[in-house]
């Protein structure tokens, strides 16, 4: 749906969602000069201020307010009955936006992306890689991709593949100049490669099962990173040890060129969740890619 369609009622819809003009114009394909075009002439037929902006930030005024409040289901409405028209010809369509870590990407959500779009042409997948989590309904997108326990009790989750194991490793030249820990109090001898969230700014404080429960260790090192796929790659630099899943580091423990300690530690997870806000009515490109990615699921 384009900007001339609704007489700039859903530019003024997606800046309010998003509390701003950049991700709203993403949201719409549009260009941020275009969408505040559209919401100054919508506020000049009405003859109201719709929106109060600065520099940094747009909020919304108390007619602003009270007018979202009326035309937002509405319109939520309207685009919800073109996807169930869509759904009922068979052909789920438009623009899926999924957040997720770029560690979830790779894991579960790129086997899936190549045979999803082969089987509905008419949905657009847009992913975004964001470290911390994120609240996707102020964001504008329509799914999420975190482990279980980082998922909202409020959200709808359906579990891509099942759990996954953690694997510390640390490369064969590492090993020859630090003795292997036998014990996770042994790694505040060690040099880790540490993980930032990009969102908070906490430091990751590794999780380990020492007698049938979970102890957070705080670990030091030389590099802290914030990108979760890079801790194996700074681990078979020889950088240090690195916590990190099992099955991307399964390669390169067959070859060699990592080795695991600390496996009886080592923890399993609930694995990685696809999750969404529970709607009215599900639009049909989320439901498509929910059914697609529980099929493949149940084949694997």
């Amino acid at each position: 749906m384009r900007l001339n369609q609704l007489d700039g009622l859903l530019a003024f819809w997606k800046v309010a969602q998003h509390r701003g003009f950049s991700a709203a114009a993403a949201a719409l394909e549009v260009s941020p000069s275009a969408l505040s075009q559209a919401i100054r002439t919508l506020e000049a037929r009405l003859g109201v201020r719709l929106l109060n902006r600065t520099t940094r930030s747009v909020s919304l005024t108390e007619a602003g307010e009270a007018y979202l409040s009326r035309i937002g289901p509405a319109l939520g409405d309207v685009l919800e009955a073109g996807e169930q028209l869509h759904a009922l010809q068979g052909r789920p369509s438009g623009v899926l936006r999924i957040n997720a870590a770029r560690i979830s990407v790779a894991m579960v959500l790129q086997p899936l992306l190549a045979g999803f779009l082969k089987a509905h042409p008419d949905v657009q997948v847009e992913l975004s890689n964001d470290e911390g989590y994120v609240d996707i309904v102020e964001r504008g997108f329509d799914a999420g991709v975190r482990l279980g326990e980082s998922v909202q009790k409020d959200m709808v989750a359906v579990p891509l593949g099942g759990p996954v194991s953690v694997a510390i490793v640390g490369s064969p030249d590492y090993f020859r100049r630090h003795p292997a820990p036998q014990h996770p109090s042994d790694l505040v001898h060690h040099r880790c490669v540490r993980f930032r969230f990009t969102g908070s700014g906490a430091i990751h404080k590794w999780e380990l099962k020492v007698d049938d429960r979970i102890v957070d260790y705080e670990i030091a090192g030389s590099l802290t990173i914030s990108d979760s796929l890079f801790s194996a790659e700074a681990a078979l630099d020889g950088i240090g040890l690195a916590y990190t899943f099992e099955p991307l580091a399964r390669p390169h423990l067959r070859s060699k060129r990592l080795k695991q300690v600390l496996a009886e530690f080592s923890p399993t997870f609930p694995g990685f969740y696809l999750y969404y806000p529970s709607r009215r009515q599900q639009p049909s490109k989320l439901k498509a890619f929910v059914d697609y990615a529980l099929a493949n699921a149940r084949e694997s």
